[in-house]
């Protein structure tokens, strides 16, 4: 079965829109979410509204809980910490009492769903060199886990002990391999690609496919800057940083 996954929207409706459409162009079976619904966009109910009646599965993100107060903000850089504000403020209860119900980790279609990382999920580690995903995959049993929270997509390959890291956009699936998938952010890229992004997995075929999107990237600035969100996180989308 062909399958979507979702991860890091952001409250950016424009972006989530052209996925989803995407997702409905592909004949996806299936779809999935990693997590940050919300947070730094202008949006978060339009895209939980919008995303929610469609999805298998969710696992909960860390702008998801401290949306809803369930993550203390001192970690956060300023301009994350106003946006996690005006999103608490913005949330309707129904909304907040949904995120705030999320799990750290979700099994799913054979696949193992967490935010961040595995061996820690409510630490909100990244995973980002094939140093940090030797760690990691020895925190699961499945042979694949699917995350986000980076923001950068790329796919971890294990033989053994021996790990592979490959940005390449589409990944074969060797039997007898595991692999640790991060998964483009849908709302906020930052591997220097503007365009939204997501991931198609064919379980039956056995590959994988990061895409990438063209987006209203100015119809999302709009939205932020009427919100009186901090400018810096209008200006960033253009960028993909």
């Amino acid at each position: 079965m062909l399958r979507a996954i979702v991860s890091d929207i952001h409250g950016n409706l424009e972006a989530l829109e052209a996925v989803l459409a995407d997702v409905r162009r592909a004949s996806a079976g299936a779809l999935v979410s990693l997590g940050d619904f919300v947070g730094y966009g202008a949006s978060p109910n339009e895209c939980i509204a919008r995303l929610r009646p469609h999805i298998e599965a969710a696992v909960a993100g860390n702008h998801d809980l401290a949306a809803c107060g369930k993550l203390k903000l001192g970690y956060f850089n300023p301009d994350a910490a106003a946006a996690a504000r005006w999103t608490d403020a913005a949330l309707t209860p129904e909304n907040r009492a949904w995120l705030a119900d999320l799990p750290f980790r979700a099994r799913w279609a054979g696949a193992l769903l967490v935010h961040a990382s595995p061996a820690e999920p409510a630490e909100w580690n990244y995973v980002l060199s094939p140093a940090d995903a030797a760690l990691e995959l020895e925190a699961f049993e499945e042979p694949l886990c699917f995350i986000g929270h980076s923001h950068y997509p790329g796919t971890f390959g294990a033989e053994g002990r021996r790990i592979r890291y490959t940005r390449d956009h589409e990944v074969r699936l060797e039997p007898g391999h595991r692999y640790l998938v991060n998964v483009s952010s849908v709302g906020q890229p930052r591997d220097g690609d503007p365009r939204a992004g997501y991931l198609l997995w064919d379980d039956e075929a056995g590959w994988l496919r990061h895409v990438r999107l063209e987006y209203d990237v100015a119809g999302a600035m709009r939205r932020i800057h009427e919100a009186g969100l901090p400018r810096f996180l209008a200006e960033r989308l253009q960028w993909g940083e």
